[in-house]
């Protein structure tokens, strides 16, 4: 199971790059919009979509993490080891599961 930990500290690096980019590049653009005086009405509804956003992304990410907690249970109990692809496929179907997942529940709340 370490092994399959040590695998995805790259990953999650990754990942904090990626934040990291677009955390400057959100304030870049909040930044831009003061200079420039956009209407009120704009940056209203930005930040309310901003707001939207978030909470869906918070939706999504936790259906993902629940399933890619589930599949590292699944592995546990079947004693799979880092070397077995079923590791990799139950764990990449955990999430594809949860995007579908939270894809469906999107459509249906629109």
């Amino acid at each position: 199971m370490a092994d399959i930990i040590a695998l995805f500290i790259p990953m999650v690096f990754a990942a904090c790059i990626v934040i990291a980019i677009r955390v400057v590049v959100n304030a870049r653009l909040r930044r831009r919009l003061a200079e420039t005086h956009a209407s009120e009405e704009l940056v209203r509804l930005m930040f309310l979509s901003d707001q939207e956003n978030s909470r869906l992304a918070s939706l999504k990410w936790g259906i993902v993490l629940i399933l890619t907690g589930i599949a590292f249970g699944i592995i546990d109990i079947a004693n799979l080891t880092y070397d077995d692809p079923a590791s990799y496929g139950v764990i990449f179907a955990a999430i594809g599961l949860g995007m579908v997942g939270y894809h469906l529940l999107q459509r249906q709340r629109d």
